[in-house]
């Protein structure tokens, strides 16, 4: 089920449908790919919204969906102004075949990501799977809403939920799969991987796929 799903750095994701492939966030690519159909970005922290990554995967004919918030900064990096679209939280979409919707993400109490922002998180309707990719969230009302059957959701702590409340979050929602992302690195040890695992409720299955 998750065979066509990779995790890199922080919450840079690719996958790969029949639709085309999709990036969330490419940040810190150790290759250029140049294999994007579409990118999707969630906010405009640098290692969310990174130019530089954005070209390495992007090709003449890539959608680029990014929040209302960075719609003028994203510009310049489409060939066509078309193939640049602007979402806001809690919409659904159908672009080129690829269904999606957003969902709000932010923190509750932490400065890092207000809700005021209008920054999201994403579910992709693909291969009659619903994919939800959390962005850099905390526990929230609007979160523990999302029916999904995979989920890749951030554990690192610091900006985001820790793997303790990834983990209720992933016991509230039970999608089949949980991947966590957004630790390892910047943020959140190694070692996370393995303790959201341990707090994760069967029967719901949980793939670490950090690459680097």
């Amino acid at each position: 089920m998750t065979e066509n799903i990779q995790v890199f750095t922080q919450s840079s994701i690719r996958i790969a449908t029949r639709h085309g492939v999709i990036y969330v966030d490419p940040y810190d690519m150790r290759e250029e790919p140049h294999d994007a159909d579409y990118i999707f970005i969630t906010h405009d922290h640098y290692d969310h919204f990174s130019n530089d990554d954005i070209k390495k995967v992007r090709k003449d004919s890539t959608i680029l969906v990014v929040p209302e918030k960075i719609g003028k900064l994203a510009n310049v990096l489409v060939h066509d102004a078309d193939r640049l679209i602007i979402v806001r939280p809690g919409i659904y979409k159908e672009v080129d075949g690829l269904e999606f919707e957003t969902v709000p993400a932010y923190n509750n109490l932490k400065p890092f990501h207000p809700k005021s922002a209008g920054w999201v998180g994403y579910i992709f309707r693909v291969d009659h799977k619903r994919i939800y990719v959390a962005g850099d969230t905390s526990l929230t009302r609007d979160n523990q809403k999302v029916k999904c059957d995979i989920a890749l959701v951030p554990i690192g702590g610091t900006y985001t939920m820790d793997a303790k409340k990834a983990a209720e979050l992933i016991n509230a929602i039970r999608p089949e799969v949980a991947i966590p992302t957004h630790y390892g690195s910047i943020v959140g040890k190694m070692s996370d991987g393995q303790t959201f695992k341990e707090l994760v409720k069967p029967p719901v299955k949980v793939e670490l796929k950090l690459q680097y």
